[in-house]
């Protein structure tokens, strides 16, 4: 439809383009006040019951007063909760849930055509008026319209709406629906706004999958003008030929009127058209993203003489943008790096019944981290979000929802399905194509790793996902449908060490214009420092190609915490997941990204922790806790602040680990994340010293604190402004001892003795007792009355110099072996200070069976601070579970 640019062709990454979106709200108040249009509110005075599976809600004699009464957004279903166990108010109900309401036609005449227009219902929906089926639509996140005229009539009219967000089976509504999958819940109900809509017999078209009727693109910036497309589809629904003038108009955001078009045209009874007009703006002001969001308005009108029987106001964004193999984004010429976050459109408490106020809170909060982009995961975003990001100034990568498989049962793509997708990606861009915000459309996310996920659980058996032909249908229909914006598809296992990376995967990235990459290096393998280089491989692997990394990130539990991210592995699949490891790997993937100016945009999983039943993992149940702010929107995570240090020009000083109040060890290193050169340090009013802060991380080494309370307060001057920030935290008395979970990511208490997570140590390995693959149980360790303590080990040759004051000591060390096929020769000496206090410890042959602890004690003294211990190999490597010291 839309091929206004196919001269792009020389350059299909280069896209000079003038968009638009909030309807109203950009129109001037006497275009409001004379708007043709009726609208009518639908919003409040619902009927809701889940579950009924026959068709007698559809009946106007039907009593629906035991039902639940609504009001629209809505939805049934409430998942999440920060706790480890599902809160017993969940609800995870999927499958038919029904509205009933009535209204009275609005007076002026039943000539008139009229709408119903639901901005989203979930997942499919089917619609009765007065007791008639008006219409179906299958996808749960597009504005759809159904013309209802023939089933109204004057005085009351009762609406009836089946809701479907039945999990995909065969046999069920949902079967040939996308998305078949994700990690994500489809929740079910009208859950965004839904209004009637009374238009005149001859209207701007409202048949056309959702979109405004009118589109508007940028053909050319040349000099001091710029030159704008618009074309606007017109129907005649009456009985009789029509002679019309549309007129057309450009207006600033000032209300000034730049340019207007008029034209004579003849609709015939029953005729549709579509009219294509060329309009010139003088000395255009750009839309320049975050720095300059300019938009202008553009006003079709559609008169009768001199009266206007019909009117549509678009915003419009003018600029010019390009991906680039080399340089990345450009905008309007300049080379703009996207740097941002991904948005899944729920809450706590409220799901995907959002507010007008929820979007705008949740835009505020990127706009306070100082992101300049915002990727729709996985599916099309609520219109107020998209007018948002367009007033805004952010750039957004908007996504069609196919996601994670192609089918139910591991084979190609039904044509069914393909059909829906097709219809989808097609109400996606309609709807969203005059957006100046939107400069790129994903066609796709991870459709290949439901396939490998199967594989896995069957020990990496199992056949690959055959979803390559499904793609490249619907990657073509994105380029055929807008020229003006690439495609962009988000692999998740191309050439990586994956265990998802699936052998005789097809292979997906070619397909579209951009390639996108989902890689978490740090959480679900690898190291974070590992992810630069992958970056460079598949840059060289597909030349000439925009890059872009549209996921990265890793989980962060607000109640779980660690001494030293390095100390163990973290359960990428379950618990814990503490906020300091979440931190490290984003410290480590912003390095790479930021040195990687080829990188045409990045965007951290995810702004916000969101539902899903397929997690236990963290401190939270059904919930992804990779958000850098908390699901109910109350909490920023330290992470938070190391991005808004890197990306925002308001001055950001934060002290990390302020959740980690009572504190395992009186020894700490003390963080911030500041956009300061340098920042200073007290502790307890007495100045610590400054530290500078490469990267924008500022860190205090070995910070000895006060047995009991202590506060600690950062000071710095940032662009001429003082600004300060301070933590409490509560310190053991290193008198008492100390105790250390070695291998451990997160300590535990067993009695009195407090044993943190692993730290002070050199060499070696941190492991977890395994249980064989992800999620799974760890096998269990016999001998001991705490056996969680032995989940963790650090195995190889290693060492701990552990902050004492000086005197005499008692140290345990606890062991075990983790083997039972290869430890029976395994044998390590430990060194106290230098000194070899134990010698040949063999753990199987001493505890006489693996996986059965075992424990050996000596006396020490500690001297200038410190305690020294060895752990030296004599065959195998050493393996050591936990260390106690404890005073003489």
């Amino acid at each position: 439809m839309f091929n206004l640019r196919s001269a792009l062709a020389a350059g299909l990454l280069t896209a000079t383009a003038c968009i638009v979106p909030p309807v109203a709200a950009q129109a001037t108040s006497a275009q409001q006040s004379a708007s043709p249009r009726a609208t009518t509110d639908l919003s409040t005075g619902w009927r809701f019951a889940f579950g009924d599976t026959t068709d007698a809600p559809v009946a106007a004699t039907f009593d629906d007063a035991a039902w639940q009464t609504v009001d629209v957004p809505h939805t049934w279903n409430s998942i999440g909760t920060y706790a480890t166990t599902r809160a017993a108010d969940s609800d995870m109900r999927q499958g038919p849930g029904w509205y009933r309401r009535s209204f009275t036609l609005p007076a002026g005449g039943r000539a008139a055509r009229h709408f119903l227009e639901f901005d989203a219902v979930s997942s499919v929906a089917d619609v009765w008026v007065n007791g008639r089926h008006a219409g179906s639509h299958a996808g749960a996140f597009s504005r759809f319209r159904i013309d209802v005229t023939p089933l109204l009539r004057s005085g009351e009219n009762l609406i009836v709406v089946r809701a479907d967000n039945s999990a995909p089976a065969p046999g069920n509504r949902t079967e040939h629906v996308i998305p078949l999958g994700g990690d994500f819940f489809m929740q079910g109900g009208i859950y965004r706004g839904v209004r009637l809509v009374s238009v005149g017999d001859a209207h701007i078209d409202l048949s056309d999958h959702g979109g405004p009727g009118v589109y508007v693109n940028t053909t050319g910036i040349e000099g001091d003008r710029a030159t704008i497309s618009v074309r606007t589809l017109l129907r005649n629904s009456g009985t009789r030929r029509r002679a019309l003038t549309l007129m057309t108009s450009i207006i600033d955001a000032e209300g000034k009127g730049v340019a207007t078009d008029s034209t004579a045209l003849r609709l015939g009874p029953g005729q549709s058209q579509g009219e294509d007009r060329s309009l010139q703006v003088p000395s255009p002001r750009l839309w320049q993203g975050r720095a300059d969001p300019y938009l202008y308005s553009v006003v079709s009108e559609l008169r009768d003489g001199d009266r206007v029987i019909d009117r549509q106001v678009q915003p419009l964004g003018i600029r010019s943008f390009a991906f680039d193999a080399d340089r990345g984004f450009i905008l309007n010429g300049t080379a703009t790096p996207l740097r941002g976050v991904s948005r899944h459109q729920d809450m706590q408490g409220k799901g995907w019944a959002l507010t007008a106020e929820d979007h705008a809170r949740d835009i505020a909060m990127i706009e306070e981290i100082g992101a300049n982009t915002v990727r729709h995961a996985h599916y099309q975003h609520a219109q107020e979000w998209a007018d948002a990001a367009d007033r805004t100034g952010m750039a957004v990568w908007a996504e069609l929802p196919f996601v994670h498989q192609s089918s139910l049962n591991g084979g190609p793509a039904s044509p069914e399905l393909i059909a829906n997708a097709r219809m989808q990606l097609v109400e996606l861009i309609r709807q969203n194509y005059n957006h100046p915000s939107i400069v790129t459309w994903s066609v796709g996310n991870e459709v290949d790793i439901g396939a490998a996920i199967a594989a896995l659980t069957k020990g990496a058996k199992g056949p690959p996902a055959q979803s390559r032909d499904m793609l490249a249908n619907v990657e073509a229909l994105a380029r055929q449908e807008d020229p003006s914006r690439p495609t962009v598809y988000a692999d998740c296992c191309e050439d990586t060490p994956s265990p998802l990376s699936l052998e005789g995967a097809q292979k997906l990235s070619d397909l579209p214009q951009i390639v996108g990459l989902n890689r978490y290096f740090g959480w679900y393998y690898g190291r974070p420092e590992m992810l630069g280089p992958a970056l460079d491989n598949i840059r060289a692997k597909y030349p000439g190609k925009p890059i872009m990394l549209s996921e990265y990130g890793a989980g962060g539990a607000l109640t779980q915490h660690t001494d030293n991210p390095l100390g163990g592995p973290v359960n990428a699949y379950g618990r814990p997941q503490p906020e300091e490891y979440q931190s490290w790997v984003l410290e480590g993937n912003w390095k790479a990204i930021s040195e990687r100016p080829y990188l045409s945009g990045s965007w951290v999983w995810n702004m916000f922790d969101f539902a899903t039943t397929s997690r236990n993992e963290g401190d939270a149940t059904d919930i992804n806790t990779k958000g850098l702010v908390s699901y109910d929107r109350e909490t920023r995570k330290d992470a938070f602040y190391l991005f808004k240090a890197n990306w925002a020009d308001t001055p950001t000083l934060h002290l990390t680990g302020r959740r980690y109040t009572d504190r395992a060890y009186a020894n700490v290193d003390v963080r911030a994340y500041s956009n300061a050169d340098r920042v200073a340090l007290s502790l307890n009013g007495k100045p610590i010293d400054e530290a500078a802060c490469p990267d924008r991380i500022c860190v205090w080494r070995g910070v000895q604190l006060a047995a009991g309370a202590n506060v600690l307060v950062a000071s710095a001057t940032i662009a001429g402004e003082q600004v300060t920030d301070r933590i409490e935290w509560n310190a053991p008395d290193p008198a008492r001892g100390v105790f250390i979970d070695a291998g451990a990511l997160v300590g535990r208490t067993f009695g009195d003795d407090r044993y943190g997570s692993d730290t002070f140590f050199t060499g070696g390995t941190g492991r977890m007792l395994s249980g064989g693959r992800p999620a799974a149980p760890p096998p269990a360790v016999d001998g001991t009355e705490n056996p969680a303590l032995f989940q963790s080990y650090r195995e190889g040759s290693f060492s701990y110099r552990i902050p004492l004051p000086d005197g005499r000591w008692a140290v345990t060390v606890a062991t075990f072996e983790p083997d039972p096929a290869g430890g029976t020769g395994r044998s390590f000496a430990v060194k106290a200070n230098g000194t070899v206090v134990i010698d040949a410890f063999a753990p199987q042959q001493e505890a006489g069976a693996p996986r059965k602890a075992v424990e050996r004690s000596f006396e020490v003294e500690s001297r200038g601070g410190t305690l020294d211990l060895a752990f030296e190999p004599r065959g195998g490597e050493a393996v050591v579970s936990a260390i106690a010291v404890r005073p003489l």
